[in-house]
């Protein structure tokens, strides 16, 4: 099972895992998303459903992988989500999750505007109840949750002035720009040069960053005796 699935998710890779005797069920509270994932993905092992990851509804002990990428940091209250994945996944099944640090933007040479923007997105996630943090700790969230052998890994992405995610941060935060403006993070013409003199730094041979670090933590649940 994929919680919080989007568009697609990692829907059509845990497909091609289970083969043609398994089953995928991606689960998302947008409709649109499983419209899209539903257009976009063939394989008839896949289903799509609409529902709360808090709330599955879904029966005890159903799945033998539970996945969740992104949803703790944004949808907040981890540790819910992790009794209801505990809830749903098969004694000795695993719950995997991935969620970032967005802390670990950084980027060379500094810039006031890339810091502006980057505690504009920051600030905009925690203002709504989320945490882009949330990856310095999902280890520690997991493990008191309490399933077994539980795993941790990281990776960290770096981009040079030549890469296609050059734009990342600035696009992310103008995406966000109505949340920015709103909790006073940025006034509308002081975000407007903050984008500008990013990107124009950004542009720059030899400017590089790197991204938020992904943490990726898995566990399996205990097998009752």
């Amino acid at each position: 099972m994929d919680v919080g699935c989007g568009p697609v998710g990692v829907a059509d890779i845990l497909s091609g895992l289970v083969g043609a005797g398994g089953s995928v069920l991606g689960l998302d509270m947008n409709a649109a998303f499983l419209d899209e994932a539903s257009a976009r993905l063939v394989p008839g092992n896949v289903t799509f459903r609409q529902g709360d990851a808090y709330r599955t509804g879904l029966p005890d002990n159903s799945f033998d992988l539970v996945h969740m990428r992104f949803l703790a940091s944004t949808a907040g209250a981890p540790e819910q989500l992790l009794e209801e994945a505990l809830r749903i996944v098969k004694p000795g099944g695993v719950i995997a999750l991935q969620e970032p640090d967005g802390s670990t933007l950084q980027c060379y040479p500094p810039h006031p505007a890339w810091d502006q923007l980057k505690a504009a997105l920051l600030g905009a996630f925690a203002g709504v109840g989320a945490d882009l943090t949330l990856a310095n700790r999902l280890y520690s969230v997991v493990l008191e949750a309490g399933p077994r052998d539980v795993r941790y890994r990281t990776s960290l992405l770096a981009v040079r002035s030549c890469d296609a995610m050059v734009d990342y941060l600035p696009a992310t935060v103008e995406s966000l720009r109505s949340t920015v403006v709103r909790l006073g993070l940025l006034g509308e013409d002081e975000l407007d040069r903050a984008l500008s003199e990013c990107r124009a730094h950004l542009s720059r041979p030899g400017t590089s960053f790197t991204m938020y670090t992904l943490a990726q933590v898995w566990g399996r649940k205990g097998v009752a005796v």
